[in-house]
C-alpha cells in the first residue's frame, strides 16, 4: 500500500493502478467517456482531467500511475473549468435530438453536461453530419452523436476479436466506421450498445419502443447456453423491451451474448395458448378436465408411457418427473446428446469459470467450438489467450475462430489414446505442464463417449487439471445430477404413450417419433411442426411466468423470476405434475432441498449414486466397433443462432441468422 493525498486527506491505496480508481475506490468519483474498466485506457476524451501538485497543468487521471505521497485535486477552478470546457468542445457537434433518442434518460452526456458543464456555447457554426454505418440486424447507428471515445473499437479488438470498427480520417473529419461495409460479425457485438455512453450505438430492436422511465426491471438468467449469465429484464406491462448484462464477477461480468439480449421475443412468438386434442386429423379446443380423465388411466392401467425430456427442463419439473417414474409405470428419457450414460454423479467434479485465471501453458478444445457453444467462456479463453502465453489445440475439424487455434483432427481411437495418455505428442504437452485448460463439447457423447469417464480420467492422469464439461444446455447438470438416461429404439417400440416434456423441434427427435405408433402428447410453450403430429397439445408456462431453478456448468443453482401471468389456458409443468403425485409434498418453493432428499435421494425410489469407474466407451449405442474407432471428431453446432428453442423461435435471431449466412462459404477464411 501507498499512501496518497486527495484534497488534502491522506488514503492508503494499492500500488500500479491509475489515479483514476484510486478515487474511484476511496469513493470519489471522476467523470470519464472512454475510461472502461474492461477496456484499455485510451486517453482521448479527457473528461477525467485532474489537478497534480508541481504539474503545470491538468492531467488525464486514467493513465496517471500513483505514486506515493502524491497530491491530487479533483474539484479546484481549474479542474472545473477544464471540464466544462472539455463538454463544450464535445457539444460542437452533437445534435440537439435527445427527445428522440433510445439513449435519453440514461446517458452519460445528457448526465454529466447537468453536473459539469456550462450554460451556453461560444461556437455557432453549422454541425457536422457523419453517415450512419450498417452494423447488421442488433445495432442501430447515428453515428453524427459519436463523441470518438472509441469503447466500441476497443471492445471490438480486445474483447470480441473482431477489427470491424475502427477510426477514419483525422482533425475535424474523425469518425467511427468499419474498414469494409460488412456487419459485426461477433456473438458478443450487442455489448457495445451498453457501452457507448451517447445514443451512436443503440439497440435497433428497441428502437422508438419505450423510455427508460418507462420500464420496469427484474433479474433473471441466461438459459440460452449452459453458463447462466446474469440479466436484468426490462419490460414494459407485459411485454419485454429489452434484456441488459447484470455485473456478476465470478460469472458473465457485465456481458451477455447476443442469444441473450436480443431473443426475447420468443416469449410472445409461436406460443401455445389453448389445450388441443385431434379429431380425425383435426385439432379442436380441449380443456384440462378432459386431459386428466385421459392421463390418469394411463398411469394406473400399467400402460408404459414415457416422459422425453432434455437438459432444458428446470431442476424441479426433473425432480418430479423421476418421482413419478417411481409410482407408475413411467419411463423418463433425455433426447439430449450430453445426457448422463452413467450412474456417476460426483459434487463438484467440474471445474470452476475462476480456474481459468490459474497460469495455464496449453489448452485443448475437445470437439468443441467454443465460440458458438459458449461465446463469453470464448471470450474469456481469447482474452486469457492475449494476454497469457497459451497454446491451444482444437482436437476436432477446422473452424473459423477469432484466435489462433492449432487444429488437429483426431478420430476417436487417437482421442483414447490422449485421453490415456499415450498419445506421443499430445500427451506430453498435457502431462509436462501444470493447469491445462481441457474444454469438453457437445459431440463427445454422440460420439460414443462416457463424459463422465472422460472427465475422471484426465482428472486421474493430471490432477491439477482445468476441465470443463462445456455442454449446450443451460440444466444439463441438473439432469445429471438426477441420472437421467438417453433414449434408445426401444424407448418407443414399448410405449404406449410418450409425452414430449417442452422439447426443441430437431431432425433427430421427427425421426424417432415417426417410427412409433404411440400416442403422442405434446406439452410444450411452443408450437412446432412436430405438435401437429401429436394427439394433443398441452401448453406450458415459460421461464419468465413461473419461478425455476436451473443448475450451470459449474453445478451453481440459480433461478428465473416471475415476471408475466400465464397465457389462457398454459399451466405449470411443475404442477401439472405434482398434481399425478399424490403422495408428492412440495409446499414451498424453500422446501425444494428437503424434497430432493426425502423423495428423490430415498434408496427405494431413485439409482444409488455412486462414483464407480466405468469405461470411456459407450459402445451400446453403436453396432460396429470399427466405425466408432474411424470416426472424426467435430462440433455440434455451426449457426450459432439456432441452436436451442428459444432461438429458433424468435424472429430477431432468424435474421441474424440469414444476414450470417450471406458471408458465409463453404470454405475456411
Amino acid at each position: 500500500m501507498i499512501k496518497i493525498e486527495i484534497n488534502g486527506i491522506e488514503f492508503l491505496v494499492k500500488p500500479n493502478i491509475s489515479v483514476l480508481e484510486a478515487c474511484k475506490y476511496v469513493g470519489i468519483t471522476i467523470p470519464r467517456f472512454c475510461y472502461h474498466e474492461t477496456l484499455s485506457v485510451a486517453g482521448n476524451c479527457r473528461m477525467c482531467l485532474v489537478e497534480i501538485s508541481n504539474s503545470p497543468k491538468p492531467v488525464a487521471s486514467c493513465a496517471l500511475p500513483v505514486l506515493n505521497n502524491m497530491k491530487i485535486f479533483v474539484d479546484t477552478p481549474l479542474v472545473k473549468k477544464a471540464r466544462e470546457n472539455v463538454l463544450e468542445i464535445l457539444l460542437l457537434n452533437h445534435p440537439l435530438d435527445c427527445p428522440i433518442c433510445d439513449q435519453g434518460g440514461e446517458c452519460d452526456l445528457q448526465d454529466q453536461t447537468k453536473v459539469f458543464g456550462g450554460d451556453y456555447s461560444r461556437f455557432f457554426f453549422n454541425k457536422r453530419v457523419v453517415e450512419d454505418k450498417s452494423c447488421g440486424p442488433l445495432i442501430k447507428t447515428i453515428m453524427t452523436r459519436c463523441i470518438h471515445c472509441t469503447r466500441c473499437v476497443r471492445f471490438g479488438t480486445e474483447i470480441a476479436g473482431v477489427e470491424y470498427l475502427g477510426t477514419l480520417n483525422r482533425g475535424g473529419a474523425t469518425e467511427i466506421g468499419g474498414y469494409i461495409s460488412n456487419s459485426f460479425k461477433s456473438e458478443i457485438s450487442g455489448n457495445v450498445i451498453d457501452l457507448c455512453p451517447v445514443g451512436a450505438l443503440t439497440s435497433k430492436p428497441y428502437a422508438f419502443k419505450a423510455r427508460p422511465w418507462e420500464l420496469r426491471t427484474s433479474e433473471s438468467i441466461d438459459l440460452t447456453d449452459n453458463l447462466g449469465s446474469n440479466t436484468y429484464i426490462n419490460f414494459k406491462e407485459s411485454e419485454i423491451m429489452r434484456v441488459t448484462p447484470k455485473m456478476n464477477f465470478t460469472l458473465n461480468d457485465n456481458l451477455i451474448s447476443d442469444k441473450a439480449r436480443f431473443s426475447y421475443d420468443s416469449q410472445k412468438l409461436q406460443r401455445l395458448q389453448r389445450l388441443f386434442h385431434k379429431d380425425s386429423n383435426t385439432f379442436i379446443i380441449s380443456n384440462w378436465d378432459d386431459f386428466f380423465l385421459e392421463i390418469e388411466p394411463l398411469l394406473q392401467n400399467n400402460k408404459k408411457v414415457t416422459l422425453l425430456v432434455n437438459d432444458e427442463l428446470d431442476l424441479i419439473s426433473l425432480s418430479l418427473a423421476k418421482a413419478l417414474s417411481f409410482k407408475y409405470n413411467v419411463e423418463v428419457k433425455s433426447i439430449s446428446n450430453n445426457a448422463n450414460n452413467s450412474n456417476t454423479f460426483i459434487s463438484g467434479q467440474y471445474s470452476k469459470i475462476h480456474d481459468l485465471k490459474k497460469n495455464s501453458k496449453f489448452c485443448f478444445l475437445v470437439s468443441s467450438n467454443l465460440r458458438i457453444e459458449s461465446a463469453l467462456l470464448n471470450a474469456k479463453l481469447r482474452l486469457k489467450f492475449v494476454n497469457e502465453d497459451l497454446t491451444v489445440f482444437g482436437l476436432n475439424q477446422i473452424f473459423n475462430s477469432n484466435f489462433n487455434i492449432q487444429f488437429v483432427n483426431l478420430n476417436i481411437k487417437k482421442l483414447i489414446l490422449f485421453i490415456e495418455g499415450k498419445s506421443i505428442l499430445l500427451s506430453k504437452l498435457f502431462l509436462s505442464h501444470a493447469n491445462p485448460l481441457i474444454f469438453l463439447g457437445n459431440n463427445l457423447n454422440k460420439a460414443g463417449l462416457n463424459l463422465t469417464s472422460v472427465l475422471n480420467t484426465f482428472k486421474k492422469i493430471s490432477p491439477t487439471s482445468i476441465v470443463i464439461n462445456n455442454v449446450q444446455s443451460c440444466n444439463s447438470q441438473g439432469a445429471h445430477l438426477l441420472n437421467v438416461k438417453n433414449f434408445t429404439s426401444n424407448t418407443y417400440l414399448t410405449s404406449d404413450t410418450v409425452i414430449c416434456l417442452n422439447l426443441d423441434n430437431t431432425y433427430t427427435l421427427a425421426n424417432s417419433l415417426s417410427k412409433t405408433s404411440a400416442k403422442i402428447i405434446w406439452a410444450n410453450t411452443h408450437g412446432s411442426s412436430l405438435a401437429l403430429k401429436s394427439t394433443r397439445i398441452i401448453p406450458l408456462l415459460s421461464e419468465l411466468e413461473e419461478e425455476k431453478i436451473f443448475l450451470n456448468l459449474e453445478g451453481r443453482p440459480q433461478k428465473t423470476l416471475k415476471i408475466f401471468s400465464g397465457i389462457n389456458n398454459a399451466r405449470s409443468l411443475e404442477s401439472l405434475l405434482t398434481l399425478l403425485i399424490s403422495n408428492a409434498k412440495i409446499d414451498k418453493k424453500s422446501n425444494f432441498l428437503d424434497f430432493i432428499n426425502e423423495i428423490i435421494l430415498t434408496p427405494n425410489l431413485f439409482e444409488k449414486i455412486t462414483t464407480v469407474y466405468s469405461s470411456i466407451l459407450c459402445y451400446k449405442n453403436y453396432k460396429i466397433k470399427n466405425f466408432i474407432h474411424t470416426e472424426l471428431l467435430k462440433p455440434l453446432y455451426f449457426d450459432f443462432y439456432r441452436t436451442n428453442k428459444a432461438s429458433k423461435a424468435s424472429l430477431i435471431m432468424s435474421k441474424c441468422s440469414q444476414e450470417m449466412r450471406k458471408f458465409s462459404t463453404n470454405f475456411y477464411e
